[in-house]
């Protein structure tokens, strides 16, 4: 088979048991974890981002969290492009880059090849684009390439303007290169497991209760130092337990209020990832749910590393 980077990802909603399972994967597999988790690139957001402490890493070397400054919109191409230079660096090692987290688009991002950003530049070109109006940039887009045009907006003049740069570079329309992107042949072979649930309360409990949690941990003292006009403005600010604690501080709602807001929104949130993640049959599942009535207490997690273990030593021995 040809050289190909191995890549192990552990995937699965919020509250499932990512963390813990994933350093004991990279424990035992000789890796390095890369966070895969849009808001926990951003300093200073800790708690309400469930954010792994120095004792939970056990050791391991985490990456490509606290990068970002919570001010500064940090977007899933500036993940990609970081997390494409991690996997470099921890695989030169000879270490296993195990990601972890609950952001499906940023773990794909990640790990497909994507020619379209990696087409050639031209700056002054470029600059040439953005003084030109808008309006006629967008007609000019749908005049060479229909097919992006209906896929990007019309205010979207960074895209815009970087979809005619492409093209009067290479010759070749942004759908061209997206259908070279989808055909070119990945360098890495990417393991996923994903931690599922049968009973959805089951879930739904431990959500509830992480909620609870960081609230005792200090959410609201967080939010308050984080609190600016740059921050409200930013990407971060939207991120479930900072808005929610935002409108509490302006006195819009109750603390209690917030507390079931943050709790109903995670919960939304863990349907969307789980649908995410269902829907991938090159992911295998783990129940984190379903092991054997006569196992508890830390067995039950020696049970789901072990199954995890399986699964790994077969994508490893390319017996899967």
């Amino acid at each position: 088979m040809e050289n190909k980077t191995n890549i192990i990802a552990v995937v699965g909603p919020t509250a499932s048991g990512k963390s813990a399972l994933a350093a004991q994967v990279a424990k035992l597999f000789g890796g390095e974890i890369l966070s895969c988790d849009s808001m926990q690139v951003y300093r200073g957001m800790d708690i309400g981002t469930a954010k792994v402490t120095e004792k939970e890493k056990q050791g391991v070397p985490h990456h490509l969290i606290d990068i970002a400054d919570p001010t500064e919109n940090f977007s899933c191409a500036d993940y990609a492009k970081a997390a494409k230079k991690v996997i470099g660096e921890v695989s030169s090692k000879g270490k296993i880059p195990v990601f972890c987290g609950g952001t499906g688009l940023y773990l794909e991002s990640a790990v497909r090849i994507d020619s379209f950003s990696a087409a050639p530049a031209d700056p002054e070109l470029r600059k040439n684009l953005e003084s030109r109006d808008p309006g006629e940039l967008y007609r000019l887009l749908s005049e060479t390439d229909p097919e992006a045009a209906m896929k990007t907006h019309a205010n979207n003049v960074k895209r815009v303007v970087r979809a005619l740069e492409i093209y009067m570079l290479t010759g070749k329309t942004k759908t061209q290169w997206d259908r070279e992107s989808v055909q070119a042949e990945s360098p890495y072979r990417v393991l996923k497991i994903f931690l599922d649930f049968n009973d959805r309360s089951i879930l739904y409990d431990r959500i509830d209760r992480r909620a609870e949690e960081m609230f005792g941990k200090g959410l609201v003292e967080e939010v308050r130092g984080l609190d600016s006009e740059a921050f409200r403005s930013s990407t971060a600010s939207d991120g479930i337990g900072y808005k929610e604690v935002l409108m509490y501080l302006d006195g819009k709602i109750t603390l209690e209020e917030a507390v079931e807001a943050v709790k109903k929104a995670s919960r939304n949130y863990a349907k969307r990832q789980l649908t995410w993640f269902r829907a991938d049959k090159n992911a295998h599942r783990i129940f984190v749910d379903f092991v054997p009535e006569n196992i508890g207490g830390a067995d039950k997690f020696k049970f789901i590393v072990n199954s995890a273990t399986n699964i790994i030593n077969n994508f490893l021995n390319m017996l899967y």
